[in-house]
């Protein structure tokens, strides 16, 4: 300042007037020190004197405090003049130079606001240390003046804007890390002038355009971090004069083209992370050789090829190899035993290859990777034996996946060693033998799928012993003898799957004593005999029972009608006798009924076109006499088959059966040798449709487990569009075009030509007819949009029921395209999203709220009938282009009646978990308090940024803990951390609110979420209330 000040004043003439010069400054800088120090507080200049740095570092240390909004723990607060400045908390002085600060740590404080560009005044500042924080706005470009400056750590916070290039001024600079905050722009090519750079991490933003080649002059870096962006072009070969590089982490980009050799011949080199781009290449042959110190090589999710190098093995280090999900071909060689680090060995998905056994001998190799934990080999050409070493690999060996290959063979003895395997898949291949007894030992077993194998003999009683066992497939093998009752011991199990074998005897009680086979108990083709037992009534939580090509026999169970959670329900091609059980009519939420090919007598019951979601049955080849009942599923020709029941009459026309005759017995006209023709021309077509009936069911099975619906239309206004339209409006459904994945289906976009020319931009929605379930979603949506119409819900503009190109049945509905994608789309982003990081805004994310408890509102209250929408969620709430909500989405929707807020029928419930009313999963009744409680999750999760389901609630905590918590201890650590940065500012709106207004906005909504999802559901507030209390809300800081 003092030199500033002399070169601000005019030239002297005369020693009198310097000397008098000298006395004003003297008299000037003498000013009492209290004067001085209000000064500087008061206005911070940029540069100051040398002379009174101490000082300008308190005054800047004070403006850097007054940017902060928000300071939850009260750190700063102890910022103030009972203490000297040095002795402040995170602030570090010097030894040589003990009152100018060198250090500045305020990490993991959650304070909010922004990086005030005073801190350009500590001149002596060599680190920084902001990480895990919520500051918003840009790196202010002023800390390029920082000259003494060597670590600017800012990961972990908000920060926006692009990457300052004057940084590069700061030549002592040693590690920059910017990860994990939400900066665009380029990578500033003047880094590369950085000479001690060595640490540059900038993982997670939404950096855009290409590597700098510059970077290659930055010759002291060593990590090089850069995942998860949106980074294009290739990797430029230049970066192969890093010779002190040890990371390069280019995961989750859009790069292109080959890795370039001089990447391969970085030495020092010990973590390499390429995967999840567009690299098309093989792996050089020496690679072990030139990078000796490699720990992790993932390249997983290219267009790579070629053999994997035999020279892995001199990566002496190798704990990660993945190499999943490309086209690497040959065999693996047998040295990659030698890796005594490795953990993780994924390989699947490629066109690796084994024949002899000598192909084999690294799998021997690998019992020498004592710490082995995963070894995934699946969706490859192995084939020949497999050898007996597999049982030698680590007992630390977790996940074992050798399925999808041509693998011959028996599983040896010996495999009980495996002790710690979890995950255990060798299906399909073609395996034979018997099981040996010792799977039994594999006690820490969640999945063993043997499926579509050729394993004979008896399954081992062993299995019972698999207590943590979730999932067993054993189907499509040719086991013999019975189903051993010890399976009723695998308490755990959610699915069990025996079908396509041999099996005979009884089904033993045991089985339908596993209380959480919830999924699929599925034992059909087998030759089971005798009755079914009881205690099928207790399976109260099971979905599906498949038990068709048996010889069971006998009546049907009437307990039966206490698996009112049933869908699917397969007793077909068995010897059952008598009537439909009446208990049956409490299974209303059954989607396919099969009870075909029996001896079933009586009437058929009419409770079965009462039940709403019924869309495949079949009664053919039985006894049943009688009237057809006329509604519900009745009505549907091709829902429905009654083929072989003589006595039957009446019926929906469509049907095309006899009258039913009320009167007496009539005179026969007709001669007895037309009467013998006409019967025995009757028995040969009967046996010929039984015939074709039989030869199909497999196929039928295989393909699908839901018919083929005739064609479905919504209304008739509605356009009409072919297959072949769809197919070429979203380019032969590409994955260019495809937008997401569902349970039931795939959206797309397409671009569609109207009558006048016009190019109008849709979303398909391709429903996957083989994914249980789907059919029924796709009629329950049509059903749905019949008969709703609200500015809040999604429009659909026509449906398709046809074939595809290979005749398979295609369902298909259009809707408009949304280009702003799903609210979970912007709520949880990934680094690579392609659209940029995006966030919304206070006043959007009420608006957005608002609107979807108007849908609901709507939904419940005032359409034609009262609808449950029944899987209320982010991803099914779309954004048009003036983000307005609108919900979608409604295959699992529920219609009731008028006079009732809940339908007491009860039925599988299918929604997603994190979702679901409490009460859903203990009485199966829906009812418009179901959904509030998931509007009620949605919002606490639209103002939180937090999944339901988040990895964080764990032991008992939920989102509804964490937000109750969090507003009885502090905001901050509970709301959503983009808020902060952008939820200041109105949308639209030219009013900004301080943080403390932010905060009390955010707390009234989520207490209305927390009302929201009480656990009674009377309890809960109604949808009309919800929708006043957020305008109530939104007009309070936002203003009508």
């Amino acid at each position: 300042m003092c030199s500033s000040f002399l070169l601000c004043l005019p030239k002297v003439a005369s020693s009198s007037s310097s000397t008098i010069l000298i006395l004003l400054l003297l008299l000037f800088f003498n000013i009492p020190q209290h004067h001085h120090h209000h000064l500087h507080v008061m206005s911070a200049p940029p540069i100051l004197s040398p002379k009174h740095n101490n000082v300008t570092d308190r005054s800047s240390l004070l403006v850097f405090k007054s940017k902060i909004s928000l300071d939850p723990h009260g750190v700063l607060a102890a910022w103030n003049d009972t203490l000297p400045f040095c002795r402040w908390q995170g602030v570090v002085c010097g030894h040589r130079h003990p009152e100018r600060v060198v250090s500045l740590n305020l990490s993991s404080l959650d304070l909010v606001g922004t990086i005030s560009p005073h801190l350009a005044n500590l001149t002596f500042l060599r680190r920084i240390n902001l990480s895990y924080n919520h500051f918003h706005g840009p790196v202010p470009h002023e800390l390029s003046r920082l000259s003494r400056l060597q670590k600017l750590v800012l990961y972990r916070n908000l920060l926006m804007g692009i990457i300052p290039s004057e940084l590069s001024h700061c030549l002592g600079l040693q590690i920059i890390s910017l990860s994990y905050n939400m900066l665009g722009g380029c990578i500033p090519t003047e880094f590369g002038s950085l000479p001690s750079l060595h640490t540059l991490r900038l993982r997670k933003n939404s950096i855009t355009g290409q590597i700098p080649t510059s970077l290659a002059n930055a010759s002291s870096l060593n990590i090089l971090g850069m995942s998860f962006n949106q980074l294009s072009g290739g990797i430029p070969p230049s970066l192969g004069k890093l010779s002190r590089l040890k990371l390069l982490g280019l995961r989750a980009n859009n790069l292109e083209g080959s890795i370039p050799p001089s990447v391969w011949n970085l030495s020092s080199l010990e973590y390499l992370y390429l995967g999840l781009n567009k690299l098309k290449c093989s792996l050089p042959q020496d690679l072990g050789r030139s990078l000796p110190h490699l720990k992790h090589l993932t390249v997983n999710s290219n267009k790579m090829h070629g053999s994997i190098p035999i020279s892995l093995s001199n990566a002496s280090q190798l704990s990660r190899i993945q190499l999943q999900k490309n086209n690497f071909d040959g065999r693996i060689h047998p040295n990659l035993g030698s890796l005594r680090y490795l953990r993780f060995l994924i390989m699947d998905d490629n066109q690796l290859e084994a024949r002899e056994p000598v192909d084999w001998s690294f799998l021997t190799s690998l019992r020498n990777c004592t710490i082995l934990e995963a070894l995934q080999i699946s969706q490859n050409n192995l084939g020949g034996l497999l050898p007996k070493s597999i049982s030698n690999i680590s007992t630390t060996l977790q996940v074992l996946s050798m399925g999808e290959n041509s693998i011959e063979g028996s599983i040896p003895p010996e495999i009980g060693n495996l002790v710690g395997l979890e995950y255990f898949d060798l299906g399909p291949n073609f395996l034979s033998d018997r099981i040996p007894a010792s799977i039994g030992l594999l006690k820490n077993l969640y999945l063993l799928d043997l499926s579509f194998n050729n394993f004979s003999g008896e399954i081992s009683s062993t299995m019972g012993n698999l207590s943590q066992l979730n999932k067993l497939f054993l189907d499509s093998n040719s086991f013999t003898g019975s189903i051993p009752a010890s399976l009723g011991n695998c308490k755990s199990l959610d699915l069990l799957n025996l079908d396509n074998n041999k099996l005979t005897g009884t089904i033993p009680k045991e089985v339908f004593n596993i209380s959480c086979l919830t999924q699929e108990l599925s034992i059909e083709e087998n030759q089971l005999t005798g009755l079914i037992p009881s205690e099928i009534g207790n399976l109260i939580n099971t979905e599906e029972i498949w038990l068709s090509g048996n010889k069971l026999s006998g009546e049907i169970p009437s307990k039966l009608g206490k698996c009112q959670v049933l869908q699917i329900l397969r007793l077909g091609r068995n010897l059952f006798d008598g009537s439909i059980p009446t208990s049956l009519s409490a299974l209303s939420g059954l989607q396919d009924l099969d009870l075909s090919q029996n001896n079933l007598s009586g009437k058929i019951p009419t409770f079965l076109g009462d039940f709403p979601d019924l869309h495949k049955l079949n009664l053919s080849f039985n006894n049943f006499e009688g009237e057809v009942p006329r509604k519900g599923v009745f009505k549907n020709k091709s829902a429905i088959s009654v083929l072989g029941n003589n006595n039957l009459c009446g019926g929906d026309p469509i049907l095309h059966l006899p009258i039913c005759a009320f009167s007496g017995p009539k005179k026969n006209h007709k001669s007895p040798k037309l009467a013998v023709i006409i019967s025995i021309f009757s028995g040969f077509l009967c046996l010929f449709v039984l015939f074709l009936f039989v030869a199909s069911h497999r196929w039928i099975r295989q393909r699908s487990r839901s018919k083929p619906m005739e064609n479905y239309t919504i209304k008739e206004q509605h356009i009409s569009i072919s297959y072949v339209e769809l197919f070429k409006a979203t380019n032969g459904f590409s994955e260019e075009n495809l937008v997401g994945s569902g349970n039931f289906g795939s959206v797309y976009r397409g671009t569609l030509d109207d009558h006048e020319n016009d190019t109008k931009v849709i979303a398909v929605k391709v429903f996957n007819l083989r994914q249980l379930g789907a059919l029924k979603s796709f009629i329950t949506e049509c059903d749905a949009f019949r008969n709703i119409r609200h500015r809040n819900l999604i429009k659909i503009l026509t449906a398709c029921s046809s074939v595809d190109s290979k005749g398979n049945d295609f369902k298909a509905m259009v809707f408009e395209f949304k280009p702003n994608g799903s609210l979970e789309s912007w709520l949880h982003q990934e680094g690579n999203d392609p659209f940029g990081l995006k966030t919304l805004k206070l006043m959007q994310r009420i608006n957005i709220a608002m609107d979807v408890a108007s849908a609901l509102e709507y939904l419940h209250h005032h359409g034609q009938a009262p609808i449950i929408h029944c899987d209320l969620k982010p991803s099914n709430i779309l954004l048009d282009d003036d983000m307005t909500a609108l919900v979608s989405d409604f295959g699992l929707a529920r219609f009731i009646n008028k006079s009732t807020t809940s339908s007491t029928s009860s039925f599988g419930i299918k929604g997603t978990i994190g979702y679901i009313a409490p009460e859903y999963g203990m009485t199966n009744n829906v009812s418009i308090h179901g959904d509030v409680y998931s509007y009620g999750i949605l919002l606490m999760e639209l103002f939180t940024g937090r999944k339901p389901t988040d990895g964080a609630f764990k032991e008992g905590l939920t989102l509804r803990t964490f937000v109750k918590d969090g507003l009885s201890e502090g905001l901050i650590s509970t709301m959503d951390e983009y808020l902060l940065a952008n939820g200041v500012q109105a949308s639209n709106h030219s009013q900004t609110i301080n943080h403390a207004k932010t905060f009390e906005c955010v707390s009234l909504v989520l207490r209305t979420g927390l009302l929201c999802t009480n656990d009674l559901p009377t309890e809960r507030m109604e949808i009309k209330k919800v929708r006043n209390e957020l305008n109530d809300i939104k007009n309070k800081f936002f203003g009508r």
